[in-house]
């Protein structure tokens, strides 16, 4: 087990024991007992003499509430059997009174007191048993004359992660009123705790602190570089502490030598946001609850050694402050990596704050904005402003096919984006637009303010376009005097050639029908705007206000839903529909009538995301081999895998989205896989947090910040540790890994972020997969130039189950997660995707990740491998144990596959079409031969006659055979004449060899 979970289990731990003359040991019993059937927590009860009844007193000191609600079960230590006769009195939280009947005579007795059971699996739920006494009347009449005295030796915890000492053992109401009777006149205690005893508890004072009482003196050691961390435990007494917060004097030691206040944070009153802005949190105290307060200090690798000392103040809005004296002893030891390498030590909490790789740097491929007059260049693309601030025009120059950049540009819009303020009597407001001031221009953003102006509204424009193609509009909407509205309309006029496909808004990935009609529902629906395109160009948008927060996502979307946009939403009022008028496909985004008074502001905010965002690498995507099974290299490599991707709940990875614990596995694996020539991925995103975190309790003192707020529940060990706060994730039955859901965007992305990097560095991995992600397009940025570091691989796979159900407010994975994709090597759509039912349509625009640029693979059921090589795509191997595309790869190496162009079905200029449209065909070309893939999407069995042109592909008909090489489950070997009939069966389809 880890060092920090195993701190001082061992010693021996004194309490008082009411009627006990000897000490009461907390021990481990090393998983010596299933606590699925019988709780993770026992006491070891000694009987000495013999006797039909044993009276024991077991000063427990819980944590956890009505503890006489629960049942009291007693098994024989020698027989390994249930004790029938057992009777429970007086039980409360500091101690519980037990009689039994001694089965096997003087011998030891386990009484077990939080059985429970669990129902589910991966989301399950714990139910603690009810008392369920039932001992004999014979028996129970002697309890009260005959019982012998037992002792209570032992409080056992199944294994050391589950045990409440030190800082989860309560001090008992007499001790605590004691304490507080020592300390009458003060307004609140201050107990500093050191950083290897994280404060756990929000309701009671651990009995640790109980002995040496309220301090004003805190002293510890570190190393000279190390992030050394400590905690101030606040506890009100007379009422609520309101805006409590810290400060500090620099640490100075005789000889005059400074370890500066500029060093030191309190992470609960400061920190940096995921982007970078520094913020202040308010902290409030209610009365008679602990808060921990975690303090940093940075030590400079040059700091002398010696004992240095200071003061943290602590200053309260409605209390006196309180000056605790610091002595903090430098030994003359520099700390490798400045101590993150023990995170045990919350030597990672500076992480919290971390601002590495923020800078909008060019992330490769992509290349360096280009600005001429007020036309800008991206990679593959090009974006013009109007003289109002909007896009005038957005162009894109990838080719049909997706494989490369043309010098033809397709217009995405048939008229610039503009708005519509209409007042009661139908006319529009009519605005004059201030010259465009270009705030910004670097090569990986170009930023712009127009002010347009009406004698009714000002309209402030803020624009920025950065590399990938991402365009962010803040539109500040400021009434100059009183105005009512008939609407207010955003028109986003698409080139009907564009305008092929459409998703979002309620509509799966499909063909654009001819009208959409959407309305806001935020309770129910993840869903603030669409996309519109076609494989080769498109956008899209989002509407949003200045409130914008990210809701939950993965299973939890109710639970945190969108935030209405004031503007856009106007109380339901608004919505969008797209439809053709006149020249245009349109997206009418309106809110419905509303009224400003003069000074009323609104924020009519909105976000483009111009696709695709680069062209296919199609020589990449066929010649690497993704294996998602943790398994020796050596086999791996025989399998022909050049990606192992290492899941979570896997002895090198097993805590979820916590890859910190089993490190020197991990990189011992990683450098084996290396040696193969084999790169080696893992599991780690943002959504929930494994309970093994070693910094878990000091991001609970950070209130919501990182955790979504909840009702508690889940696994056993969230009950038994944590306050009910919380919302409950997946769980690992095969490690016991019980997860914790994420809340908004928060500072604990900086560390992932950081983590990355250490990741990277450290261990050696080679990128990361990505199961759902609970972050925005800054942190992906960040991310992929952490893992790109140094020249590492980088590699990102991103796996999503469908989340278009009522848990995921019927969003599009696709749409949900597209700010993403410039960043992703790969995509795996997924769990609940269906490849049997769905339109050729869905594939490409949900699963396929062809429209922006990428690839992928299948997962539900395997996929469908005849339809799925229409698009590049097979199942992932041994994801499942009958996952297997090897056959596949076999038939890939014998044509030499990652040399051909690959030109789909989408494309005009594909020389091979089949004569019937629900048989599309896509090929991949070399010089005189061409792989083709063909899949039905027929409800019945068809024939089929391939439509060729023999020019194009450089292969003479007379001379040319077309074969059916025998591929393992999905073909059997066959020959075709040129003009022959193919047939198809529903739902399978061929690979045919033409040279």
């Amino acid at each position: 087990m880890q060092k920090f979970w195993m701190a001082g289990l061992f010693s021996l731990f004194s309490i008082c024991a009411f009627a006990q003359t000897q000490p009461l040991r907390f021990t481990n019993a090393q998983d010596g007992w299933n606590p699925d059937s019988l709780g993770n927590h026992r006491v070891l009860v000694l009987v000495k003499t013999k006797g039909d009844v044993a009276k024991v007193i077991i000063p427990w000191r819980r944590r956890d509430e009505n503890p006489q609600e629960k049942n009291i079960v007693v098994v024989d230590g020698q027989t390994n059997r249930l004790v029938k006769n057992v009777k429970a009195e007086n039980i409360s939280r500091e101690k519980g009174i037990i009689y039994f009947q001694p089965t096997s005579g003087p011998s030891k007795y386990y009484v077990y007191y939080m059985s429970y059971h669990l129902k589910g699996t991966f989301y399950p739920q714990t139910f603690y048993k009810k008392p369920s006494e039932n001992p004999s009347e014979k028996w129970l009449s002697k309890i009260n004359h005959a019982a012998i005295n037992a002792i209570a030796t032992e409080l056992q915890s199944v294994d050391a992660f589950n045990s409440f000492y030190p800082m989860e053992v309560i001090a008992t109401e007499k001790e605590t009123n004691a304490l507080i009777a020592k300390n009458t006149g003060k307004d609140y205690l201050v107990f500093p705790e050191d950083r290897m005893h994280p404060i756990r508890m929000t309701k009671d004072l651990p009995e640790r602190w109980i002995p040496n009482g309220a301090k004003n003196t805190f002293s510890d050691e570190t190393l000279r570089g190390e992030n050394f961390a400590y905690q101030l435990g606040i506890y009100p007494l007379i009422e609520d502490l309101k805006n409590v917060r810290v400060s500090f004097s620099d640490l100075r030691t005789k000889n005059g030598a400074v370890i500066s206040k500029n060093l030191m944070e309190c992470i609960n009153n400061k920190g940096v946001n995921w982007v970078g802005v520094p913020e202040t949190f308010r902290v409030n105290v209610p009365q008679r609850t602990v808060q921990a307060l975690w303090c940093t200090i940075d030590i400079p690798n040059e700091t002398k050694a010696g004992q240095y000392t200071g003061t943290a103040i602590i200053t309260v809005d409605n209390a006196p402050a309180t000056t605790i004296k610091i002595s903090l002893k430098v030994a003359n030891k520099v700390a490798i990596n400045h101590g993150v390498n023990e995170p045990w030590k919350q030597t990672r909490l500076t992480w919290l704050n971390s601002r590495i790789y923020e800078k909008n740097t060019v992330i490769k491929p992509y290349i360096p904005l280009e600005k001429n007059g007020d036309e800008i260049s991206l990679l593959g693309r090009k974006f013009t402003i109007a003289k109002t601030g909007f896009p005038a025009q957005i162009q894109s120059f990838f080719t049909q096919a997706m494989t490369g950049i043309g010098d033809k540009p397709k217009n995405i819009l048939e008229e610039p984006i503009h708005f519509h303020f209409i007042k009661t009597d139908g006319k529009n407001i009519a605005f004059t637009s201030s010259p465009i001031n270009y705030t910004e221009q670097t090569p990986g953003t170009i930023a712009w303010q127009v002010d347009n102006i009406s004698p009714e509204i000002d309209m402030n424009v803020v624009g920025s376009l950065e590399f990938d193609g991402f365009v962010n509009y803040t539109v500040r909407v400021v009434a100059l005097q009183n105005v009512d509205l008939k609407d207010v309309e955003m028109h986003i006029p698409f080139e009907p050639a564009i305008a092929k496909y459409t998703m979002g808004l309620g509509n799966v990935g499909q063909q654009r029908p001819d009208s959409v009609i959407w309305k806001w529902d935020v309770a129910n629906k993840n869903q603030d705007g669409a996309w519109v395109g076609d494989v080769n160009g498109g956008l899209q948008y989002s509407l949003r206000d200045q409130h914008y927060t990210r809701p939950l996502n993965t299973n939890f979307y109710l639970q945190k839903p969108l935030v209405l946009p004031t503007s856009w939403g106007n109380e339901h009022k608004g919505g969008i529909d797209i439809f053709l008028k006149g020249s245009s496909v349109l997206a009418n985004n309106y809110t419905g009538p509303r009224s400003m008074k003069k000074g009323d502001t609104l924020f009519y905010n909105f976000r483009l995301l111009i696709t695709p965002f680069h062209a296919l690498d199609t020589k990449d995507h066929f010649a690497n081999r993704y294996l998602h099974k943790y398994i020796n290299p050596d086999t791996a490599k025989s399998w022909g895998v050049s990606v192992i991707n290492i899941h979570q709940g896997t002895p090198i990875n097993a805590y979820i989205n916590y890859p910190f614990i089993q490190t020197k596995e991990m990189k011992a694996y990683i450098d084996s896989a290396h040696r193969d020539g084999i790169k080696v991925k893992i599991y780690n995103t943002v959504r929930e947090l494994s309970n093994r975190a070693y910094e878990l309790p000091a991001l609970f003192s950070l209130g919501n910040e990182i955790y979504s707020k909840g009702k508690g529940g889940g696994y056993s060990w969230l009950h038994e540790h944590l306050d009910p706060t919380y919302i409950s994730g997946w769980f690992t039955p095969e490690v016991k890994d019980a997860a914790i859901i994420n809340g908004d965007m928060s500072r604990w992305h900086n560390y992932y972020v950081e983590g990355m990097g250490w990741l990277t560095k450290n261990i050696g991995i080679d990128g990361v997969y990505l199961d759902d992600v609970a972050f925005d397009r800054d942190i992906m940025k960040r991310i992929k130039r952490a893992l790109t570091q140094d020249g590492h691989a980088g590699l990102i796979d991103l796996h999503s189950a469908s989340q278009y159900d009522k848990a995921d407010g019927y969003i599009n994975s696709a749409m949900l997660y597209m700010e993403l994709f410039p960043y992703i090597n790969r995509l795996w759509f997924g769990e609940k995707f269906d490849y049997e039912n769905t339109s050729k349509d869905y594939y490409l625009t949900e699963m396929s990740g062809i429209p922006f640029g990428l690839m992928g693979e299948m997962l539900e059921h395997d996929g469908n491998p005849w339809r799925g090589m229409v698009y590049g795509m097979t199942d992932r191997l041994k994801w499942s144990e009958t996952a297997d595309p090897r056959p596949l790869w076999k038939e890939w190496d014998a044509f030499g596959i990652k040399d051909a162009e690959m030109i789909g079905y989408w494309s005009d200029n594909n020389p091979i079409k089949s004569d019937n449209e629900n048989v599309p065909v896509t090929i991949y070309k070399k010089d005189k031969s061409v792989l083709v893939s063909l899949a039905s999407w027929a409800k019945n069995e068809v024939n089929i006659h391939l439509k060729i042109d023999w020019k194009a592909l450089g292969i003479n008909p007379s001379t040319a055979t077309i074969v059916a090489p025998a591929i393992d489950k999905f073909q059997p070997a066959r020959s075709f004449k040129i003009d022959e009939t193919i047939p198809v069966e529903p739902n399978k389809g061929w690979l045919l060899e033409i040279k």
